[in-house]
């Protein structure tokens, strides 16, 4: 089954649906026919096979909710050891310049705990824990932030062309006022 904008049921949800394949579970030792039972909770025939087998493969077991399909979360302590990792700065982990990026930090997450986020999750999970992203800013070192006002006050006011007249002009191709 697939769920609106690619979420699953939260834990409330999950356990509405443990609680209608219990009752099933109920009706299979009761000796009912698949039929009857998904007339009576309101599901698929299919639904009901489906959990019978389950049920005499693995028992009551075979039933119940396995949990978030989600991804594995980070427990506290590797959150803590986390924070003191990219503290320690991505030199240290073998990149050769000093910018975390979610690639990276990815990798790093999957060098530590053996757990795999994709690039989106691990920016949630920062996100979640305080942490921001962070942009270089893109200066050429040799930069002369003075030169720059001075040129931007003296020389763009040359450079620049005239202003547009301030009367409406004519879209008329043919009229010669208008070019």
């Amino acid at each position: 089954m697939r769920y609106a904008q690619g979420g699953g049921l939260t834990d409330a949800g999950r356990a509405v649906r443990e609680r209608v394949r219990l009752q099933a579970v109920e009706r299979f030792e009761g000796g009912q026919k698949n039929r009857e039972i998904a007339a009576a909770l309101r599901v698929s025939e299919r639904s009901v096979e489906r959990w019978r087998r389950q049920w005499r493969e693995r028992g009551e077991a075979g039933v119940l909710s396995k949990g978030s399909p989600g991804r594995p979360r980070l427990s506290d302590p590797q959150i803590a050891r986390l924070a003191r990792e990219l503290e320690r700065g991505p030199l240290v982990h073998g990149w050769a310049d000093q910018r975390w990026t979610l690639a990276r930090i990815k990798t790093l997450i999957g060098r530590l705990f053996h757990v795999s986020y994709t690039v989106e999750g691990t920016w949630r999970l920062l996100r979640r824990h305080g942490w921001s992203w962070q942009q270089p800013a893109r200066r050429a070192i040799e930069r002369d932030d003075a030169a720059v006002e001075v040129w931007k006050k003296e020389t763009w006011p040359l450079v620049r062309g005239p202003r547009r007249r301030t009367a409406a002009g004519s879209s008329s191709r043919t009229k010669p006022g208008s070019r």
